[in-house]
């Protein structure tokens, strides 16, 4: 039972890392220049509106999930499971530290001329392209964690 969680818990992760690469690239390339010249109280909160539901919450928990999972794995899969889970644990952190504080603050501001405003986004945009890279880099060793077998048993072990 335990190794059909472990997969179900793998499968998740892999999932939810590509919405979040492909979300977060959308939302770069085509959601933010459509609102970047206007004021950032009339910008829609993606935050509440989407990435909650898709990660702030599934992909932090599934990420502590497959952190445990991995650690408690013996087979093949174990190093580049831990590594996705590392690597996730970095853009988390990344993400709650800086991302989400800093547009909280944009949207929040009002007295704050356009230019700051133009300054503080592309600095977060910029710094964007290293969450996706974290992203895609969490992603593609867990798409390789799913790939490799599980636990190898004396039964079915390679000679």
């Amino acid at each position: 039972m335990r190794k059909y969680i472990q997969r179900v818990l793998l499968w998740l992760f892999v999932v939810n890392l590509g919405i979040a690469f492909g979300a977060g690239i959308y939302e770069q390339r085509v959601v933010i220049p459509r609102w970047e010249n206007a004021p950032p109280q009339t910008w829609p909160n993606t935050g509440l509106e989407f990435w909650v539901y898709v990660t702030t919450v599934p992909l932090t928990l599934l990420t502590l999930a497959n952190l445990v999972a991995a650690w408690l794995e013996q087979g093949p899969r174990r190093y580049w499971w831990l590594g996705a889970a590392a690597i996730s644990i970095v853009e988390r952190i990344a993400t709650f530290s800086y991302f989400i504080p800093t547009m909280l603050w944009l949207q929040g501001t009002k007295d704050l001329p356009q230019v700051e405003v133009q300054e503080a986004l592309s600095q977060w945009l910029l710094l964007d392209y290293g969450r996706h890279v974290l992203t895609l880099a969490a992603w593609l060793a867990a798409l390789k964690a799913f790939s490799l077998p599980g636990k190898t048993t004396a039964k079915n072990a390679v000679v």
